[in-house]
């Protein structure tokens, strides 16, 4: 298994898998709207706003996550960790933690000092996320689960950041994935 960036030719593989992913956990109209959303981030990847990674295995894509900027009016690099797939068949073989991993390095090195999501924190408690206030770190929209609302310092405490009101990129601003 390798992993690499995304780029706008896996737009399809990406649509595919998130379809699938999601179709498979969540039903078809979950699956129908996170699968626009990932096919949206890809042909939004600019390596500043957007990145994208993929799990690859025997050139085929078998999973696959996005890191979208978040804005603060306090000076903050944050991104937020969000969609995350794996194929049905793959999932619980560790392939999403590797992915994550991999990603949290990439932003590591990139400077980023906070990544948050919006998510399971059973699952994403294993890879570093802890919960996050929405009164010191406030989502774009308010939160249907505001238990799932997590957050990982690259470089310190995350219970200290303080950093206000997030805003999103175009393609999360929506309050049907909030």
């Amino acid at each position: 298994m390798i992993f690499r960036s995304l780029a706008l030719k896996d737009s399809s593989a990406i649509g595919e898998l998130f379809l699938s992913a999601f179709s498979d956990s969540e039903g078809e109209e979950e699956g129908l709207l996170i699968s626009r959303l990932a096919t949206e981030l890809t042909s939004g990847i600019d390596d500043i706003n957007v990145q994208g990674f993929a799990a690859v295995d025997d050139g085929r894509i078998v999973g696959a996550i996005f890191f979208s900027r978040l804005t603060f009016d306090f000076p903050l690099e944050a991104f937020i960790l969000s969609p995350v797939a794996v194929s049905p068949e793959r999932q619980g073989s560790g392939i999403g933690q590797a992915l994550i991993n991999h990603g949290l390095a990439e932003m590591a090195s990139a400077g980023v000092q906070l990544v948050t999501t919006y998510g399971d924190p059973s699952f994403y408690s294993k890879v570093g996320f802890e919960p996050l206030s929405t009164e010191s770190v406030q989502p774009p929209y308010e939160l249907s689960q505001p238990e799932g609302w997590l957050g990982q310092s690259l470089f310190g405490a995350t219970s200290s950041i303080k950093a206000g009101r997030a805003s999103c990129v175009a393609a999360l601003d929506d309050p049907a994935y909030w």
